[in-house]
């Protein structure tokens, strides 16, 4: 037999024991709180009274999770009994290993239910370690969305203590994953322990012996979780960026040796370079740190989070003297940029002030190493430092193969950083799952109206830049970039030649949009050139250029069509942007990156939304966006310019981000190739990117025969009686989603290739749906089903473009077709009715359609506007809602429509004193947490059936 849930938490308890945890029985909150009372009074050295621990509690028990992780690295001010003060200490985070470790488990605890927890690991009573387990053979992710629910239902209650967990563990025994307490994180941002040669840890002993030990998860909670300040949330560091930081600290405690950590593009280098610098911030030898970035990197997301750590520590103004007077100052973090740090060793006028630092131990570590650079920079650095110690972080390093020559020959990341201290390259981060293998689709000959092919010359300038070709490319994107971007969800990105082609390219997109051919926003910044000779020959990405010139006198071609597209951009975007000068062309590019990452925050607003960015260099190097999933290439890439701009793509972000695709409109097979094999294992070219289209066709049909033998028709899911039926069934068919998910990605996809039609499919979908609508937790419900733990990952499901406003389209053609028969208005009218049932987004929102169509649309007169009508309708019965919410609650109308203003704004549910002050008469005590999860599920559901999905509810005209 299978190891059980039980058997497994008691092997786990007794292999912590082992590891030197005291076990301890804690049954309930009122048990957890005393044992805290103790342990804090041991690790203290005092005796606390029972007003002093109330008052402990009291402080404890304020703020959400991230103030609370700042409280636990806090020392509490707390006034005695007896007049004097004690500072009170809850975690030795300077010497991790001097805590106090207990183990304990299935404590009880009653929110909005009562839930029961597995294990629970305690640090001077508080607990910082949840571990939820499944039994072997169940889906990891089920722990994972156990947890959730507990956030939800119950980590709140009793002081909150549980919301001092720092560090959560999901295992079924044979997979182990960890992550920090994060509310806003998915099942993909949890990751598995390895060891320092990237072999993973999986089994929940061996992950026990390793993570689990006392100093070590203490030194994981102590300085190896990140409290990011700009998204107030915690972050914990993955094994492979805990090695490489651990690798720094001790190159600079033992020596004075440089060094360079390979970490693949994508994998969290500057989380894991900002944690090195604020580390080596604290050891007295060093004097100060200098984290030194490219301007272009220097975004507004990075100023803000090292400011956040080193008040002022991040200069952004072009001002060399801003950077001397904080090297000269107190500072013990400086990030600046190479720029700046080259004029100011360089420049005489700054001799004096940096003459002090001459001889000082000072680190620098830099970002992006293998920019071109580094070289000048580094050659300056050991000229006038004389103590330097230099660290450089890279995804792509420069080897024999790939080094271009300069003024100073050619240099390798080694020749300039001595010894790779850790490797972690793009293959070991696909198999681990924290990149997405990549699609690439090479398109080297054009096809012609008549269907004749246009072969693709080598090395022909003129070919590459015919405006004929860029016009067939552009029809090619407009046809195929809703299906490569889901539904314009995600961005992309165009890479081009040089800005010839990019200002052909652009006036292309403009002339088609004009033509009504699509409505694609495209944006573009470029570096305005008189000497447009052609930057693609080597196929490695140049520097980004701010220099922009002030003399009106020479105004090349390519300047004034820069000023009209930044125009156009101002246009869209109600902005007032120019490239007048260096200044404000700088202005202009923070804009465009912020507009691109602001796209992964939750509050973003659609209107802000750009679809394509066009580039030459720009932003093909260090530009982190989750929401971008699509590159398209017409430019000639090779080696470590190739790797880096694939990699804008292959950001995690869901379960609808399977892979990023790469769309060549060149022949880059070769170049491809050789830069797989060059930055990472020349057996594992093959892993980096998905498999071919047959492949997920094979796979797909392999899963409908799985589907079939659990439900031969749809139909046959109403015979699924019991949750582990209905389990299977949600399993099989989920397999499907994401199959299909990623087979819709290719553009010879055809629904005919697969052993089940769409609209078999979409049965099957429909009952898929059921289930969710069933096993949906409600207000009152104490009970927790099984079905409920399995991710339905209704995401893959959605169409954005079947919402409230198609409906209303189709309604409208119903309305205005005179020429049909009645069974002709009754068969359109149960199409419309089968779309509504068979979407995901419009469930919620199924009897209120109906009703409109049964009920309000016999009687719409022709000369009324089927909009029109429809609006005063969905009015009247959301006022209709709104109203039987405040009976049924005995709530304040005027509050209860606030709430809903505040969510339609933040996104961020009513707090618990909001619900509560809406009440017309105050709830007893004990009633409270029930009446505010009842008030708070119900306005979700009035938010969703009339605020969701419902598209543009414009009247005609």
């Amino acid at each position: 037999m299978p190891q059980s849930e039980l058997e497994l938490e008691q092997n786990l308890i007794k292999r912590l024991t082992g590891l030197g945890y005291e076990p301890v029985n804690i049954s309930n909150a009122e048990d957890l709180k005393a044992n805290l009372k103790a342990r804090l009074e041991k690790h203290n050295g005092i005796t606390l009274s029972d007003t002093e621990f109330k008052s402990i509690l009291n402080h404890l028990d304020k703020g959400n999770i991230f103030d609370r992780a700042k409280r636990l690295r806090d020392k509490m001010e707390l006034s005695r009994d007896d007049g004097t003060t004690f500072y009170l200490e809850f975690l030795n985070t300077e010497h991790w290993c001097q805590n106090q470790y207990q183990v304990t488990n299935q404590i009880t605890q009653q929110g909005n239910y009562k839930n029961r927890y597995d294990v629970t690991l305690l640090i001077n009573g508080l607990p910082l370690v949840q571990i939820e387990l499944k039994r072997r053979g169940l889906e990891l992710k089920e722990a994972f969305n156990q947890i959730n629910r507990y956030q939800r239902h119950s980590y709140g209650a009793e002081n909150g203590l549980f919301q001092y967990v720092q560090i959560f563990v999901i295992s079924n025994g044979v997979n182990t994953r960890y992550y920090a307490n994060n509310r806003k994180q998915e099942f993909k941002q949890t990751f598995y322990w390895a060891d320092q040669e990237n072999n993973l840890i999986t089994q929940l002993e061996d992950f026990a012996d390793s993570f689990l030990e006392k100093c070590h998860v203490s030194k994981m909670i102590c300085k190896y979780i990140v409290l990011h300040e700009s998204d107030k949330v915690l972050m914990v560091l993955r094994p492979y960026q805990y090695y490489a930081v651990e690798a720094i600290i001790e190159r600079v405690k033992d020596t004075d040796k440089n060094g360079y950590i390979w970490h693949t593009t994508g994998s969290g280098k500057t989380l894991t370079s900002f944690k090195a610098a604020q580390i080596l911030t604290q050891l007295p030898k060093v004097h100060k740190v200098l984290f030194v970035v490219d301007r272009a990197d220097l975004d507004y997301q990075t100023s803000r989070e090292f400011n956040y750590f080193s008040p002022d520590c991040v200069d952004t103004t072009d001002n060399t003297k801003q950077l001397v007077n904080q090297m000269a100052g107190d500072s013990r973090l400086i990030v600046t940029t190479i720029q700046k740090l080259n004029t100011a060793i360089k420049k005489p006028r700054h001799e004096a002030a940096m003459e002090s630092l001459k001889d000082q131990r000072i680190v620098f570590i830099f970002d992006e190493c293998h920019r071109s650079q580094f070289g000048e920079t580094h050659k300056n650095i050991v000229k006038f430092f004389t103590k330097a110690q230099m660290f450089g972080f890279t995804g792509t390093p420069i080897f024999a193969d790939n080094a271009a020559s300069n003024q100073h020959g050619k240099r390798t990341t080694k020749d300039l950083f001595q010894e790779c201290l850790h490797k972690y390259v793009i293959t070991n981060a696909i198999a681990d799952e924290n990149v997405l293998k990549f699609s690439v689709e090479y398109w080297g000959k054009i096809k012609r109206k008549d269907g004749t092919l246009i072969t693709e010359p080598k090395l022909d300038r003129e070919f590459f830049e015919n405006p004929d070709r860029i016009s067939l490319i552009v029809d090619w994107i407009i046809a195929n970039h809703h299906r490569k971007t889901h539904g314009i969800k995600f961005s992309a990105m165009l890479c081009v030649s040089n800005v010839d082609t990019l200002i052909t390219y652009y006036e292309t997109f403009k002339n088609k949009q004009k033509q009504g051919l699509h409505d694609l926003r495209v944006i573009t910044i470029f570096t305005p050139s008189d000497n447009q000779e052609d930057e693609d020959a080597n196929g490695l990405i140049g520097e980004p250029d701010f220099n922009i010139s002030t003399d009106i006198s020479n105004r090349s071609h390519s300047r004034d069509k820069l000023n009209e597209f930044i125009a156009d951009y101002n246009q869209m975007y109600k902005t007032q942007h120019s490239a007048k000068d260096s200044q404000a062309f700088y202005a202009y590019y923070k804009d465009i990156s912020k507009r691109m990452k602001d796209r992964d925050r939750e509050n973003f607003q659609d209107a802000e939304r750009a679809d394509i960015l066009l580039v030459v260099n720009m932003f093909l190097t260090g530009f982190d966006v989750k929401k971008l999933n699509t590159l398209y290439v017409d430019k000639n890439l090779k080696y470590h310019g190739l790797i880096q701009a694939y990699s804008r793509t292959n950001r995690i972000l869901g379960e609808l981000k399977s892979q990023g695709n790469i769309v060549c409109f060149r022949n880059l097979k070769d170049n491809t190739d050789q830069a797989v094999i060059l930055f990472s294992d020349t057996n594992a070219k093959e892993e980096i990117f998905i498999e071919p289209y047959e492949y997920y066709i094979e796979k797909f049909n392999q899963g409908v025969q799985e589907l079939r033998a659990i439900a031969t028709i749809p139909n046959d899911v109403n015979k699924l009686i019991s949750e582990e039926e209905q389990v299977e069934f949600v399993k099989a068919f989920r397999n499907l989603i994401r199959l299909l998910n990623v087979s819709k990605s290719f553009t010879e996809f055809s629904f005919s290739d697969l052993n089940l039609d769409e609209q078999t499919f979409e049965d099957y979908k429909s009952k898929y749906l059921d289930i969710y609508d069933q096993t949906r937790p409600k207000p009152d419900k104490e009970k927790e089903s099984l079905v409920e733990e399995v991710d339905f990952e209704l995401e893959l499901i959605h169409r954005d473009e079947i919402n409230v406003t198609y409906i209303l389209e189709l309604l409208g053609k119903l309305q205005r077709d005179n020429d049909a028969t009645q069974e002709d208005y009754q068969n359109q009218k149960a199409y419309i009715l089968e779309i509504i049932g068979k979407e995901a987004q419009l469930r919620s929102k199924r009897d209120l359609l109906e009703k409109f169509i049964e009920e309000r649309m016999p009687s719409i007169e022709p000369e009324e506007k089927i909009g029109t009508v429809f609006k005063e309708f969905w009015n009247q019965e959301r006022i209709a809602a709104i109203q039987r919410l405040c009976t049924e609650e005995n709530l304040k109308i005027e509050a209860v429509n606030q709430m809903i203003a505040d969510y339609k704004f933040s996104g961020k549910e009513p707090l618990r004193e909001t619900v509560l002050s809406a009440c017309n008469e105050k709830p007893k005590l004990l009633e409270r947490k029930k009446i505010f999860a009842r008030v708070v599920s119900k306005l979700l559901d009035i938010i969703n059936k009339f605020d969701d999905a419902i598209g543009k509810l414009e009247e005609e005209e």
